[in-house]
């Protein structure tokens, strides 16, 4: 089984690749729900916007913010994935900021990859990604295919 999505799919296939034992392969695109600390502090877009306007209008309780979306950040859960990862950033993404996708990737506990895509927003490296996503495949998939060697 491979997980796959992006932006807040993306966010969540760290969280499968996390929770399933037996994943070959995850590729998270752009993933949300990392890191919301970070991303309320350098994007003003939604829903980033969200939790800054309601940390400014509580501001004792900032902590207890950050430790309760803390239960659901994908950075948790990536730092417990095992199967190998894919991860696209875009330099230009103002909904998930380069900063929060970064926290994820370099928290994954599996062999993992990066591809970055300096010029894009949101959208990631969209097609020209998926060239890449199927390599990705065909190499965790390649070698399960083969199968354990079996006599005759």
């Amino acid at each position: 089984m491979i997980v796959a999505g992006s932006s807040q799919g993306g966010g969540l296939a760290l969280v499968a690749g996390a929770l399933v034992p037996d994943v070959a392969g995850v590729m998270a695109d752009v993933p949300f729900l990392c890191h919301f600390s970070r991303g309320a502090e350098v994007t003003d877009e939604a829903p980033f916007r969200e939790i800054a306007a309601y940390c400014r209008a509580h501001r004792d309780k900032v902590d207890r913010v950050f430790r309760t979306l803390s239960y659901f950040d994908c950075v948790n859960f990536a730092a417990r994935s095992r199967a190998p990862g894919l991860f696209s950033v875009a330099l230009m993404d103002q909904i998930t900021p380069p900063s929060t996708v970064y926290a994820a990737h370099n928290h994954y506990a599996g062999h993992k990859e990066i591809h970055v895509y300096p010029y894009n927003a949101h959208e990631g490296g969209g097609p020209h990604h998926q060239v890449t996503q199927l390599a990705f495949l065909g190499s965790v998939l390649e070698p399960r295919a083969q199968g354990p060697a079996t006599s005759p």
